[in-house]
């Protein structure tokens, strides 16, 4: 018996629809990279980009345990001297908390080209609303 590899061709892509009001960061990162990994399905072959479409709304109402709001940093460096920038989780919530979950996710995926590839079909949104009504997003709990 032969083991069935998926190719490109077979990938059928389905959207979901997560709301991370309340949720765990962690935990949703973790539901969120499986989905688009398409390690969920079950035609999953590593090598093919075969993941779905996830749409996450509300994600500036994410939440996180213990005292990470404030003890959490992320740093970035311009590469410019002395150009490295440190922010906290609290302040990336208030100015940009669509980076919160596609930071947790990237780190979740990959670290190659295919990973690049999956990134793109995160969809984060920091209120209710977003603009895939048409794709007809099923919810996931």
């Amino acid at each position: 018996m032969k083991t069935a590899q998926a190719n490109k061709k077979d990938v059928k892509r389905k959207y979901y629809l997560m709301d991370a009001e309340g949720k765990i960061l962690g935990r949703l990162a973790t539901e969120v990279a499986l989905l688009i990994s398409g390690k969920r399905k079950v035609d999953y072959t590593p090598n093919v980009d075969g993941g779905d479409f996830v749409v996450v709304v509300n994600a500036a109402k994410v939440a996180v345990t213990g005292a990470k709001l404030e003890q959490k940093i992320y740093t970035h460096y311009t590469g410019y001297p002395s150009g490295l920038r440190v922010k906290n989780l609290e302040t990336l919530l208030k100015t940009k908390p669509t980076e919160v979950i596609r930071h947790a996710v990237k780190g979740m995926v990959p670290k190659n080209k295919l990973g690049s590839r999956m990134i793109t079909r995160l969809k984060i949104y920091a209120g209710p609303g977003h603009p895939h009504q048409a794709q007809n997003p099923e919810k996931i709990k």
